[in-house]
């Protein structure tokens, strides 16, 4: 997945470099729903139509993170009881205990209020208070979330199938699920190859064989 991602930065990059082309929007799987690769994308303007790669979600029944309000204006989160859950509690005179804005930050409710909460069951039943942790690039990730829920992105999905479908029969049908020829040149030749066959492969559906007349 690494790889990836450094890959589509370095075609952005290159594109831009070169033909002066500055994408609207990016079309691509969760894999690369990472938050980097989504901050990274905010910050130039470029929409992310991609599935946020989540991993917040619970099985057990109990409210995830998607039930808690973000307040940004008071860096906190607002629990559907309507308790907060704060980072910091107090001012640190020193700054480098304050909060920083970098990496992961974890909020935490007061844990009288939990203990005395009706609805703890369904938040938090085997901790003593609800914690919650924020990604560094939690913004860009709310931001293909609400992107998600559009109508443009629902026809981007289906522009991607166009697109995802001949690398799933270059895997699936010719075998291309790993290339056989080592260095850049080996792997251009190899894949030129596949494709060459993939298309011969897509006119001869398009233009069938004449059909021969036999004699009596």
């Amino acid at each position: 997945r690494q790889a990836e991602v450094g890959s589509t930065k370095t075609m952005l990059r290159r594109v831009k470099k070169r033909f002066d082309l500055h994408p609207e929007r990016l079309i691509a799987d969760t894999a690369y729903g990472t938050g980097p690769l989504l901050g990274w994308l905010v910050d130039r303007k470029i929409a992310p139509h991609i599935p946020v790669f989540d991993k917040s979600g619970r099985n057990d029944g109990t409210w995830t993170r998607a039930d808690f309000e973000w307040d940004a204006q008071n860096d906190q989160y607002i629990c559907p009881e309507g308790h907060a859950l704060k980072q910091f509690r107090r001012n640190y005179s020193d700054p480098n205990r304050g909060p920083t804005g970098k990496g992961t930050a974890r909020y935490r409710a007061l844990k009288e209020v939990c203990q005395a909460c009706p609805s703890k069951a369904k938040c938090c039943p085997n901790a003593a208070a609800r914690k919650i942790t924020r990604e560094e690039h939690e913004d860009a990730r709310q931001v293909a979330r609400d992107i998600a829920k559009t109508r443009q992105y629902d026809i981007s999905m289906k522009l991607r199938k166009k697109v995802e479908m001949p690398f799933a029969h270059l895997k699936r049908i010719l075998g291309l699920g790993r290339l056989r020829l080592r260095g850049p040149c080996g792997a251009n030749d190899e894949f030129l190859l596949a494709a060459t066959a993939q298309n011969l492969r897509k006119l001869a559906k398009i233009f069938p064989a004449p059909q021969q007349t036999r004699k009596a």
